[in-house]
Parts: structure tokens; sequence; C-alpha cells
């Protein structure tokens, strides 16, 4: 079985063996443990869950609605992508007021798809994931010019771009990170992120490392028997070239983990962030890493963590991207030998 299939069900046993019974504000409740790393060498695959089927188009589009700065469930829904639906309508619930009485979800979320205007008011979550990542407001200079209170240079800081900048131009800088967690907009978010940053770590490529991936990358499947890498030859950049001198690795952090239902969506979804900027940089995708702090069960997926737990995994898929434009949250991708157990349906608590 493979490995991130492995640690997944490792994970949920020790949650089921080990977890404390806590109250959220969900009101479901959860069985709880605090702290948790997962490890996966991106050598091995596309980190995605085979021991049940994952709903792959969903999480690539919410992945583009973050890097476009998107805080508007509309581009979710007019792409089939619900993830976000509960929490927007929660809050059109506890908001809304004459003129608009309360309707059901669906009827909401029919608004959303087909009225603009109940969509500009009511599908907006506030500066979110995306508005953190492509425009953190940096509050200006506040002057008094008599009796007004003047603001000048007030900017928004592109955090996605920055980091694409400092990767090429300093790559060993120890200050490669992006967060969302804005202290001073947390009370203006319909929910604060759950997975609250990341950082970036790159590496000089041996020439043995070097040499590997271009014979993978220019030779065809079935020429890998004439590959010996324990008799390699002298790396010639001339010959070699493009090849990318660089590995990079990924790290994010999460202070709250749904671990059944989220959980596999943030593995995949920061494997692919990672296999983009690598990408866009020239690097090649090293390790993922994500350190989890309140990991959790909800009490109405036991069951199903338990089910899943009794699963054998398959080799994972590869996946290639193309017509890539991270700025503009963009891209193709195309999964190669993706093999799956039957989905797992569990309830989402919002």
């Amino acid at each position: 079985m493979n490995n991130i299939d492995k640690q997944y069900k490792e994970l949920l046993s020790t949650i089921l063996e080990h977890g404390v019974d806590k109250s959220d504000r969900t009101g479901t409740g959860t069985k709880s443990i605090f702290g948790y790393t997962i490890r996966h060498n991106m050598k091995e695959g596309f980190p995605l869950l085979t021991t049940k089927k994952m709903a792959v188009k969903t999480m690539m589009t919410e992945l583009k609605w973050f890097l476009k700065g998107d805080t508007n469930i509309k581009y979710l829904v007019d792409n089939n992508c619900h993830i976000w639906d509960g929490d927007a309508y929660k809050k059109y619930c506890d908001d809304s007021q004459y003129p608009y009485p309360v309707i059901t979800q669906p009827e909401f979320i029919h608004k959303i798809k087909t009225d603009e205007d109940f969509a500009k008011t009511w599908g907006e979550l506030g500066p979110v994931y995306g508005a953190q990542w492509r425009g953190w407001f940096q509050e200006g200079e506040q002057v008094f010019e008599g009796d007004t209170l003047q603001v000048y240079n007030e900017k928004s800081v592109d955090q996605i771009k920055n980091l694409l900048e400092q990767l090429k131009k300093n790559p060993d800088s120890r200050r490669l990170m992006v967060s969302a967690w804005n202290v001073g907009e947390l009370d203006l978010m319909t929910l604060p992120p759950c997975h609250y940053g990341f950082q970036m770590y790159t590496r000089l490529l041996t020439d043995k490392e070097r040499y590997e991936h271009w014979f993978k990358n220019n030779y065809e499947t079935g020429m890998e028997r004439y590959f010996d890498p324990k008799n390699l030859p002298n790396f010639d950049d001339t010959r070699h070239e493009p090849t990318p001198k660089r590995a990079i690795s990924l790290m994010w952090n999460q202070r709250s983990v749904d671990t059944f239902l989220g959980l596999p969506f943030n593995i995949s979804s920061y494997a692919t962030l990672l296999m983009l900027i690598a990408k866009e940089v020239h690097m090649i995708p090293d390790q993922l890493i994500g350190n989890l702090g309140d990991v959790h069960l909800y009490q109405n997926h036991l069951n199903q963590a338990k089910e899943q737990i009794k699963r054998e995994g398959y080799d994972l898929p590869h996946i290639n991207f193309k017509n890539v434009n991270l700025l503009g949250g963009e891209f193709k991708y195309e999964l190669i030998n993706y093999n799956y157990k039957p989905t797992i349906k569990a309830p989402l608590s919002n």
C-alpha cells in the first residue's frame, strides 16, 4: 500500500484509540488529538487517497478560487464546487433581514447561481484565503488635515507574487512564507482559516538527482530497465539542459483538521500548489509536509473512519499540469492511473 494512505489510516487509528471527546462550534462533537505531522516524498506519486474515491475536480476548483484571490462563492457554484455552500448559507441565515427572507439552502444556491445582485451580497465570505494570499490589506498613513482624517498610501500585498519573485531571486531565503491568519481581519471572515499558512524550502539537487530526473523525462516508458542509479555518468549541463538545479518543498500549518472530509483535500491541494509553484520557478517538487494542530474526527464520522481503515489502497496516481497561469488562477491537469475504492459518504458540519 502506498505511504500516504498508510499514514492517513494510522492517523485515523490514532484518533479513534487516543482521541478525547470535545465539544465544538458546530454542535456535532469531536474525538480529538493535538499535534500530528504528515510527510510525503513527491517522487512517490501524487498524494491522492486511494482507499476512497476523491472529488479531484472539486479540490482543483477550490485551489483555483484561492489563487484568483476570489472570496465569493459564485465562482465555486458556477463550477459545481460546493465546499463553501454551508458556510455562506449559515451566514445568510444569521445576517439576512427583510427584504431578504430566509430561504432553503438549495434555493439559496440557485439564487447565487442565477441572481448576480444576490450573489454579490450573499455569496461574499469576507477576506478569507484568496484575499489574504493575493491582496493582504496594508493600511496607509493616517494624517489629520485640519479636522479631517486622511489616509494615504493604502495598498494590498500579493503574497503569491512576492513568493514567486523571492524563489527566483533568493531561493535560500528563510522568509518564503504565505500567511492567511490576518489577525486584524479575522472577525470579518465567515470562517477563520483552518490551514493558516505555508512555507517553502529549496535545496540544490545532486548531479545524480538531476541525471535521474533528466533520464526519466526524456525516455519513453519501458526504458527504465536501462537506468542504473549506481552507475551514473557525469552530469553534463550542456547536454542535459534545461534540467532543474533545485528541489522545492512545501510545509503547511493547520490549526483545525476535519480529518475525514477535509484533510484528504488539504493534502492533495497543497501537493498541487507545490507542483504548480515548482513548475513556475523551474524546480523539482520534493517534500510535502503537513503540521496539524487540533486533529479531529466528528462524532458522526467515526464509523466511516473505521470502514476506511479496513481498506487496502492502490499505487499512487501521477498528474501532469499544462497551460499553467499561476497568478491568474488557471491551469489544466491530467490525472494518470488513479485507482480507488468506492466513496464513503459523511455529513459536513458547518
